[in-house]
């Protein structure tokens, strides 16, 4: 070690490898704690927008975090970025099963489309109700239009034998039908509005995508 990497003061020997690694110390132990309240303030808004279905304000997710409203300002400067955060997260909890063999028979394929859907959009109909304030936030915008887009290509991917036949015209009006009936707003409407029950709600959606698809079939052989 070089004498100028040592300095004295007073009684003191103070190394500069020390002090470096004092301060890295205290910065770690400052991303640990932003970290941890970062995820508690995310934990609180997820469990209080799953109770209520309603996005929760800053005073009331700071009191459930047990953390100062400064402190979740900090993180997410306002409700909308603390919302389009906790959005973000429960999507990324989501898991969602793959289309499996479009070679198995229709009413398996149908069933297993309405079960993957079903289940999904009851985990997620609460927080959907609650983004309702936030309608014309441009980051759930997005995330909505990337979320159809993906349900798009997937009943694409478990129907491919049947819209394999179609010509564009007709794949793309059977695509937007299945997805304007099949919606998480349609599903608000059966499980919210009319009280149906999963299964009972489940059975609808089954019956309405096995008319679709006969109905667009039975239209291309009359053409």
């Amino acid at each position: 070690m070089s004498e100028a990497a040592v300095m004295t003061r007073g009684n003191a020997v103070v190394h500069e490898g020390d002090s470096s690694a004092v301060g890295t110390g205290r910065s770690d132990g400052r991303n640990r704690r932003a970290v941890e309240t970062r995820r508690k303030v995310i934990a609180a808004a997820k469990a209080m927008i799953a109770e209520t279905s309603t996005a929760p304000t800053v005073v009331a997710v700071a009191k459930r975090a047990d953390v100062s409203v400064r402190s979740v300002f900090q993180h997410f400067g306002d409700v909308e970025s603390l919302f389009v955060t906790v959005m973000d997260a429960i999507r990324q909890e989501i898991v969602v099963p793959p289309p499996g063999s479009s070679s198995r028979p229709l009413s398996v394929r149908i069933a297993s489309v309405v079960q993957n859907l079903a289940e999904i959009f009851d985990k997620i109909v609460p927080l959907r109700v609650a983004a309702g304030q936030f309608a014309g936030h441009p980051a759930l915008i997005e995330r909505a239009l990337a979320s159809k887009q993906e349900l798009r290509a997937a009943t694409f991917e478990a129907f491919a034998p049947e819209f394999g036949v179609l010509g564009e015209p007709a794949r793309e009006e059977l695509a937007d039908a299945i997805g304007a009936a099949l919606s998480l707003d349609a599903w608000i409407v059966l499980r919210r509005r009319d009280g149906l029950s999963f299964e009972r709600a489940m059975a609808v959606w089954r019956l309405t995508l096995t008319a679709l698809l006969a109905h667009r079939f039975a239209t291309t052989a009359a053409e």
